[in-house]
């Protein structure tokens, strides 16, 4: 095997931890995400309009903070790859990182099915709430719509 220089070996290193940070920050958005799926999943059961719209805003925020790291990761993990060297030890903490993520990431599909599941009944239950809505006024003549004699003719002096 071929020595490699120190500037090299720096490379690699910065490389790895740089690598091994974005996706411990990518983690960390994931565990972020599915908790505010668990929270707006209670918001939804508990039909809390107010608490679901700050859980959806919040959601979208955790959701491009997820893309904007993603669009760093690929790149990183290119490079990570490229560089052949890395130690066993050091790919199988990268593996342990990705794992990790992919679970999440399934916690979070499944989460999200089951959000939009509970919406879906939801918002099914409330069309058939309004579609059972009885109108009181409905046969009643409005009060201010009342039938007034109207003039058929019209006398003018002159």
């Amino acid at each position: 095997m071929a020595e490699i220089t120190q500037k090299e070996l720096d490379e690699r290193v910065a490389i790895l931890r740089r690598f091994r940070s974005l996706l411990e920050e990518q983690r960390g958005k994931f565990r972020e995400y599915l908790t505010v799926l668990e929270k707006q999943q209670d918001s939804i059961t508990s039909e809390n309009p107010e608490s679901l719209l700050a859980h959806t805003e919040l959601e979208q925020q955790v959701v491009k903070n997820i893309a904007n790291l993603q669009k760093v990761i690929v790149p990183m993990a290119k490079m990570y790859k490229a560089n052949a060297g890395n130690s066993a030890a050091e790919d199988a903490d990268i593996i342990k990182i990705q794992n990790e993520l992919s679970d999440l990431q399934d916690k979070v599909l499944k989460q999200n099915a089951i959000n939009r599941d509970l919406l879906r009944v939801h918002i099914e239950q409330l069309k058939s709430q309004i579609n059972n809505f009885k109108n009181p006024y409905k046969t009643t003549r409005n009060v201010y719509a009342a039938a007034q004699p109207v003039a058929t003719m019209v006398h003018v002096e002159i």
